[in-house]
């Protein structure tokens, strides 16, 4: 069993049937820390790459350079910037395959993570999306088997939330109220962890 464009679809549609409870808490979790409108971006991007959903069979590069063009034309937001960086990331290294082995996975999120760094700036350990992103890669390594794959990238995101929850915020507008973030998750790694959760359901 490998990784197709048909996972990716069912992947998107599990997200969207979240996205109502979703979008409300990444919006209250980001009020406290930035504009208050992480959730309502999310949630444009999601329905936005729903409707770009691939047919049967699209090759799994096709299908992620599709949703990374939707994601664009949704928002122009730092995080949704840095969610297309990651899907173009992976659509260049899966173009023209239908499957992808699962034990890829890893290296191919570890690959997003560093075109996320460069292109927002931010790095490891700066209580971002990037965090969470690191800690799922490096959980799945050595992982070939999507239930166990699944089981490990929730511990590991959910783990990553709790570690960081008390650190300041050192990215993004929460970053001028470092003191103040101490005890609140980050908006973008929250929707990582809500998102890998909906994902394994």
């Amino acid at each position: 069993m490998a990784l197709t464009s048909t996972h990716l679809r069912r992947a998107v549609s599990r997200v969207v049937a979240v996205l109502p409870a979703l979008e409300t808490e990444l919006n209250e979790a980001d009020s406290r820390l930035g504009d208050g409108d992480t959730g309502a971006m999310l949630a444009r991007v999601v329905q936005a790459m729903d409707a770009a959903a691939p047919a049967d069979g699209e090759e799994v590069g096709a299908a992620l350079s599709a949703y990374a063009k939707a994601t664009m034309g949704a928002t122009g937001s730092s995080l949704g910037t840095l969610i297309a960086t990651a899907l173009m990331t992976i659509s260049r290294q899966t173009k023209g395959r239908e499957q992808v082995p699962w034990s890829e996975l890893a290296d191919l999120l570890a690959q997003a993570r560093d075109a996320m760094s460069a292109r927002g700036g931010a790095s490891l350990g700066d209580k971002t999306v990037l965090d969470a992103l690191d800690s799922v890669a490096r959980a799945l390594v050595g992982l070939d088997q999507p239930e166990g794959i699944q089981a490990a990238a929730q511990t590991a995101a959910r783990a990553t939330l709790e570690e960081f929850r008390d650190r300041p915020n050192k990215m993004g507008r929460a970053r001028m109220f470092a003191d103040a973030s101490k005890g609140l998750d980050d908006p973008g790694m929250l929707a990582m962890v809500r998102i890998v959760e909906a994902i394994g359901r």
